[in-house]
């Protein structure tokens, strides 16, 4: 009888150990005392690792951690891999932003940029003046040089571009449509 006594408090106080110094996920070892349990009855020493009650706690020998074994180690190493590498490229969304009408003493401008993630792909001028065969040479020139994938809007990927000469009223009045229309699509 008293030897299994002895087996069931020697089995439910390194099963305890255990549980304490495996520690849930995130603590480490060095944290935990295992438990104190009583001496059995009968002057039997306990269990290697556990300590008895009104006895003065041994003192843990400490491995550094470059010469601890695997199962010695903390529960809390996390793995220095990197981080998983996904098949699928993340698609890029194209939209379509368009400016205000911006008014000058040749007419109306307004400009619609198309933007692919967070770079502008294309601007197209929706509202140039035409009142005039001049105005409207001049707003050719200036759509010319601005807009399309490969106009300055896209090259500079902001709205400082180049003043046409002969058309500052309506190089500035794009500007400002345009400025707008990449301050609506940050």
């Amino acid at each position: 009888m008293r030897r299994a006594l002895l087996a069931i408090t020697g089995l439910a106080a390194g099963t305890t150990a255990l549980v304490v110094l495996k520690g849930s996920p995130g603590v480490g070892q060095a944290a935990h005392e295992p438990p104190a349990v009583a001496a059995p009855s009968g002057g039997a020493t306990p269990p290697a690792g556990t300590a008895t009650l009104g006895a003065k706690p041994r003192a843990r020998a400490t491995t550094p951690a470059a010469t601890r074994t695997p199962s010695a180690r903390a529960t809390t190493a996390r793995s220095t891999s990197a981080p998983r590498a996904t098949t699928a490229a993340p698609r890029a969304t194209t939209r379509r932003v368009t400016g205000p009408v911006v008014e000058n003493e040749y007419g109306n401008v307004q400009v619609q940029i198309v933007v692919s993630g967070t770079r502008i792909v294309d601007a197209v001028a929706l509202e140039l003046p035409q009142e005039t065969a001049q105005s409207d040479r001049r707003s050719e020139q200036v759509d010319g040089r601005y807009s399309g994938p490969s106009g300055q809007v896209v090259q500079r990927q902001s709205a400082e571009v180049d003043t046409v000469s002969g058309a500052t009223a309506t190089s500035e009045s794009y500007r400002r449509s345009l400025q707008a229309a990449i301050d609506r699509a940050r």
